[in-house]
């Protein structure tokens, strides 16, 4: 009988170990500093010796607030409510989650507070280090003194990493994780919270109304800004997005696409020699978006069935594109050039190349295999942001961006060319030499054909520009000529 005992007692103990790595794990994600662990553990022990017998995952709401009115009679601080609090808030939401708990009563420790001795100022565990905003408590349209530009204080570092692996563990791209930290920078600037637990949804408020008022942002860039904010609340902090202090999502404007006619294109591609000649080729010629171009992949070259394959586009959607029949000569030439890259990285014992979704765990070698090095390789190694490994990566985009730009301005387009342009020119001359808008679709990787839709505006489509009735008015008389 005794083993028997001590046989679930050893299985509650390695239960409850799991919850305590969990809870830990839970703290480091919310920004909590690794030495305050301990004392949120300890009013999770205080908690379950409250609610016996019954087990933790029978605690109410009522449970919560009979707890805090316990500490206030055991004459407990004001910051040691908010942290009792938050460390329920944990435990119940992330690692013992319960239906009550997905809406958090956030007014249980300011109710406490007042039955227990008349309302009073709760402080926080820490010390407010940057004065507070003039705009606390209201809403305001006076950003005087405000800005969201300089330097970050070093006291945010802990808490945009925390932001940082927050990202990670949702699985968002590297590019859209440096997109939201950088607004989490940019608010944190502007806000300047003491801690974390004063941020609220109303400072969300103001900083976009500072953005819309001040720096007359477009729509597309305060969506951006509004869906990195709400990240950052919904999924760090755990704090209601919303509410009666809302945020109407603005509608982004839809520009007509900028399209080359082909004689332009002929004259951007005059301007332009090299390696960047290539990748405007390809973009053009398989209607490629500039990141999938930069990133192909050797493997991803099928030159016996002309096609290429585009991995983790959009929407992280793979898909094929056409490889131009007048381009395998030339990208088989490159190709030579590549490998004998390869084979000095190989030889000097570079680490080999990014791989995504974990495949280097599955594939150790895969990374210094030649099918999964880059179609375009950068001049020179750089260190891995995940991993810190010093890697070849692929091409950087501004670069080609610009040496883009730089021709379109030689070759005397006035129109606004980039990259993307060519993008835009391929669907619209294939929709032209009559494709059928379905086959384009699926060559762009367009998830609605309302989106290809757009490509319509060439002429004899539906859709398309009409004649001007100006051009009709010379058969009158009318004196135009």
């Amino acid at each position: 009988m005794s083993f028997v005992n001590k046989s679930v007692n050893t299985r509650a103990a390695v239960v409850w170990e799991d919850r305590w790595v969990r809870f830990r794990m839970a703290l480091k994600v919310r920004g909590v500093e690794a030495g305050r662990h301990d004392y949120y553990r300890g009013w999770i022990l205080k908690w379950l010796g409250l609610i016996k017998p019954k087990s933790f995952r029978q605690g109410t709401e009522d449970d919560l607030r009979k707890f805090l009115m316990q500490m206030v009679g055991e004459g407990k601080k004001d910051w040691q409510l908010r942290q009792a609090d938050e460390a329920l808030r944990v435990f119940y939401q992330d690692v013992q989650p319960v239906a009550w708990a997905k809406n958090w009563p956030e007014d249980a420790v300011e109710e406490v507070a007042r039955r227990g001795g008349g309302v009073r100022r709760l402080a926080t565990d820490e010390a407010a280090e940057v004065p507070r905003p003039p705009t606390e408590g209201r809403r305001t349209r006076d950003f005087s003194g405000r800005e969201d530009t300089g330097e970050l204080p070093g006291k945010y570092a802990n808490f945009v990493e925390s932001v940082q692996e927050c990202l990670r563990t949702e699985r968002y791209s590297y590019r859209t994780e440096q997109t939201y930290l950088d607004w989490v920078r940019r608010f944190l600037i502007f806000a300047r919270p003491g801690n974390r637990r004063e941020l609220s949804w109303r400072e969300v408020v103001g900083y976009l109304d500072y953005l819309t008022l001040k720096r007359r942002v477009s729509n597309s860039t305060l969506n951006q800004a509004l869906s990195a904010l709400q990240f950052l609340f919904g999924r760090v902090l755990k704090k209601p997005v919303g509410g009666a202090e809302g945020v109407k999502r603005p509608v982004a404007s839809r520009a007509v696409p900028t399209v080359l006619t082909r004689e332009e294109v002929g004259s951007l591609f005059g301007e332009m020699e090299g390696k960047g000649l290539l990748m405007a080729k390809l973009m053009y010629g398989a209607g490629l978006r500039v990141m999938e171009c930069v990133r192909l992949r050797i493997k991803d070259l099928d030159f016996g069935n002309r096609y290429i394959v585009v991995r983790g586009g959009k929407g992280d959607k793979d898909r094929r594109a056409p490889l131009p029949e007048v381009l395998v000569g030339e990208l088989k030439g490159h190709m030579k050039g590549v490998r004998e890259q390869w084979e000095k990285d190989a030889a000097l014992g570079v680490e080999g190349v990014f791989l995504p979704d974990a495949l280097a765990l599955k594939y150790p070698n895969a990374e210094k295999e030649w099918g999964w090095y880059w179609v375009f390789p950068a001049g020179g190694l750089s260190a891995d942001p995940w991993s810190k490994k010093i890697r070849r990566h692929h091409i950087g985009v501004n670069g080609l961006q610009q040496l883009v730009k730089r021709a379109a301005r030689r070759a005397g387009l006035t129109k606004p060319v980039s990259p993307h342009t060519l993008r835009h020119s391929f669907a619209t001359h294939m929709l032209e030499a009559g494709a059928d808008i379905r086959t384009v679709q699926e060559l762009l990787g367009h998830s609605d054909v309302s989106t290809t839709m757009i490509y319509t505006h060439v002429l004899g489509r539906p859709g398309s520009v009409a004649a001007s009735p100006l051009d009709g008015m010379q058969a009158f008389g009318s004196g135009i000529s």
